[in-house]
C-alpha cells in the first residue's frame, strides 16, 4: 500500500502542484481509513467494556465534538502555515484509532476517541486549503480527487480493521498505526519546504463583512440540502429494512449508494470548474429532489440505479460547495473551510434530529419527500448568495 502511495506521488505527473495534489488526496485517503475503524468495531468494544447503546452513542458523539473548534483551528491554519496539521495528523490519528481496542475503561476509550476527533478535526480544517491553492483555476478538478480518496478510505476502513481484528484480536490491531506514520513521513517530505501563508495585505479582520454576507445565506442552503443528504444516508437502511429488504442488502445498497457520490465526485468536480459551482449545484439538486418520488415507488432491482443516480448527484454536492468557499475565500482557505465544516456539521446533526421525528410520526416516505422539497428550495436559496464581481 505505500508503494503504491508512494509511485502515486512522484510517478503519476512531472509537475509539482499536482503532485501535492495526488499527496493530500492519498493521505486523505489514508486518514479516513482509520477515522472509518469505530462503527465497524462497536460491538466488540461494547462486549469488551460492558457498555450499553446509549454509551455508545455517546462516545460517537464525543469523537466528533472538536468539530466545534474549526474555526479557531482554520484561522491557525492561515495564520501559520497549514503544512503541519496535513503532515502530522494521519500518523496521530491512526495512532489513537489503533489503540481504542486496548481500551480497559469506558474513560480510556472516549480520551482517545475524542483526541481523534481533535486530530482529524486539524487535518479537515486544513487540509482543502492546501489542495484548492495547488489546482490554482481547477479547485473543482483538486477537491474532487480530495474528496474521493476520503471516499475510499471510508469504505476500505471497515473491511481492513475487521480483518485485522480476526488475525491480531481486538487488542493486537494496533500494528496498522505504521500505516499512517508511513504516510505522514511521505508528506512531510512533499510539504517540508512549502509554505503557504495568506496575503499580508488581506488581514481577516477586513474580509469580516464577505463571511457574514457569504455564510449567513449558505447556512440556510446547507441546511436545506442536509435534509436530503440525512434521509439518504443515515436512514436509507432503515427505510430499506422497514420496505421488507434484508440487513444485508441494505448494506449492499448503502455502500453502491456511497461509491456512487465518489465518482459523482470526480465526474462534477472537474466540470464545476468550467461551466461554474452553482450551475451544477443546481442542477444536481434538482436531479435529486425529482427521483425521491420516484425512488419510493420503486420495487427489486429498480432502486439499484435509482440510487446509483441519487449518490452522483447528492453526495457529490459535497465536493462543490467546498470548491465555492474556496473560490470566495481565497485568502483565508483555511478558515473560510472550517467554517463551512462546522456548519455543514451542525445542520446535519440538526436535520438527522427533525427527520427522524418526522419519520417517527409521520413516516419515513413522508419524511423523504419533505426533505426533497426542502433540497428543491436550496436551487433559489443559493441565489442569495453575493456575487463573486462584489467580493
Amino acid at each position: 500500500m505505500i508503494y503504491l502511495l508512494y509511485t502515486n506521488f512522484y510517478t503519476m505527473t512531472d509537475e509539482n502542484s499536482n503532485r501535492q495534489i495526488y499527496s493530500i488526496a492519498s493521505g486523505h485517503l489514508i486518514h479516513d481509513f482509520f477515522t472509518s475503524f469505530l462503527a465497524p468495531l462497536l460491538p466488540s468494544l461494547m462486549d469488551h467494556l460492558s457498555i450499553n447503546l446509549t454509551t455508545a452513542g455517546l462516545l460517537t458523539s464525543l469523537s466528533k465534538l472538536p468539530s466545534i473548534f474549526n474555526p479557531v483551528i482554520g484561522y491557525l491554519a492561515d495564520k501559520k502555515g497549514s503544512r503541519y496539521f496535513v503532515i502530522f495528523a494521519p500518523g496521530i490519528t491512526a495512532t489513537l484509532m489503533s489503540l481504542i481496542g486496548t481500551s480497559n475503561s469506558v474513560i480510556t476509550l472516549g480520551t482517545l476517541l475524542f483526541f481523534s476527533g481533535m486530530s482529524s478535526t486539524l487535518f479537515h480544517a486544513a487540509s482543502p486549503g492546501l489542495v484548492a491553492k495547488a489546482s490554482e483555476n481547477n479547485t473543482g478538478r483538486g477537491l474532487s480527487l480530495y474528496m474521493a480518496g476520503g471516499g475510499i478510505g471510508r469504505s476500505l476502513g471497515p473491511l481492513v480493521v475487521v480483518w485485522a481484528v480476526g488475525m491480531w484480536g481486538l487488542d493486537g490491531y494496533y500494528r496498522l498505526m505504521f500505516i499512517g506514520w508511513s504516510v505522514s513521513v511521505i508528506l512531510f517530505i512533499q510539504f517540508r519546504s512549502i509554505v503557504l501563508l495568506p496575503h499580508q495585505s488581506h488581514s481577516l479582520r477586513a474580509e469580516i463583512p464577505l463571511f457574514k454576507r457569504f455564510f449567513l445565506p449558505f447556512a440556510l442552503v446547507l441546511i436545506l440540502r442536509s435534509a436530503l443528504i440525512s434521509s439518504l444516508s443515515t436512514y436509507l437502511p432503515v427505510f430499506m429494512v422497514e420496505s421488507g429488504a434484508p440487513l444485508w442488502l441494505a448494506g449492499t445498497v448503502m455502500s453502491i449508494h456511497e461509491i456512487s457520490g465518489v465518482i459523482g465526485a470526480l465526474i462534477l468536480g472537474p466540470i464545476s470548474d468550467k461551466v461554474g459551482r452553482t450551475k451544477i449545484l443546481n442542477i444536481s439538486m434538482l436531479i435529486s429532489s425529482l427521483l425521491i418520488p420516484v425512488f419510493l415507488q420503486a420495487r427489486g432491482w429498480q432502486i439499484f440505479p435509482l440510487l446509483v443516480i441519487l449518490g452522483f448527484f447528492s453526495i457529490s454536492t459535497g465536493t462543490i460547495f467546498m470548491a465555492l468557499v474556496q473560490d470566495y475565500f481565497q485568502h483565508h482557505r483555511a478558515t473560510g473551510n472550517s467554517i463551512y465544516i462546522l456548519i455543514s456539521f451542525l445542520s446535519n446533526a440538526l436535520m438527522l434530529v427533525v427527520v427522524g421525528h418526522i419519520g417517527d410520526v409521520f413516516g419515513l416516505k413522508i419524511a423523504y419527500l419533505l426533505s426533497s422539497g426542502a433540497a428543491l428550495l436550496s436551487i433559489p436559496a443559493l441565489k442569495l448568495l453575493p456575487s463573486r464581481t462584489s467580493v
